[in-house]
């Protein structure tokens, strides 16, 4: 983390009361409800880590999907969500957008059998060049000056455990969360920009 990065507020993340782990048919069916009605999604997916050399990991083993206000955690042990997901991972009329999809989506096709479609990798969208890519905390910082925390040790815990913990939970929620309000932003600003130019454009000459 930069010096002028670690200076920024933190960012405050969406509310506790707002995330929703999917485990039984009632929860499906609240997170079928508002997730099949959004036009966007914030897309993010977790895996247990591998430590030993050689050995393959099975994940995702947690997949989360966020609205503007709600964030939905899925694992992935809980065999009765998988529908709801692949519901609206493969729904062609729903943008995912998330950073640094290429292996998530790999895993969930060879796993889960799942597709994913109209998707936008927000770490390529938003990259400074070819050669370096924007991650979540850097898109934090340039479009909120906040701070994004991401703890190694969270991201690197057992996503495969049940029940989460609460920093797995809150960790796991923002980042498809974050990944929305980011795509937002983003939007908005470039719209601005184009506004801006076409007023500019139709001041007449002196």
């Amino acid at each position: 983390m930069s010096e002028q990065e670690s200076s920024l507020p933190l960012y405050p993340g969406i509310d506790p009361a707002n995330i929703h782990i999917v485990t039984d048919t009632v929860s499906a069916a609240f997170a079928h409800r508002h997730l099949s009605q959004a036009s966007v999604l914030g897309f993010d997916t977790e895996t247990k880590p591998v430590f030993q050399k050689g050995q393959r990991h099975q994940g995702p083993h947690l997949i989360q999907l966020a609205t503007e206000t709600e964030a939905f955690l899925f694992p992935v042990v809980q065999t009765v969500n998988i529908d709801v997901v692949k519901a609206a991972l493969e729904a062609p009329h729903i943008l995912k957008v998330g950073f640094g999809l290429s292996d998530d989506l790999r895993h969930l096709k060879s796993k889960l059998n799942i597709t994913t479609t109209n998707v936008l990798d927000l770490a390529k969208a938003l990259r400074v060049n070819r050669h370096q890519d924007m991650g979540a905390k850097a898109a934090v910082a340039k479009f909120f000056g906040m701070q994004l925390s991401k703890s190694k040790k969270t991201s690197t815990s057992n996503w495969a455990q049940q029940p989460l913990t609460d920093k797995q939970i809150s960790y796991a929620a923002n980042d498809a969360h974050v990944a929305l309000l980011v795509y937002q932003r983003w939007l908005a600003l470039q719209a601005s920009a184009r506004n801006t130019t076409v007023a500019a454009a139709a001041v007449p000459s002196p």
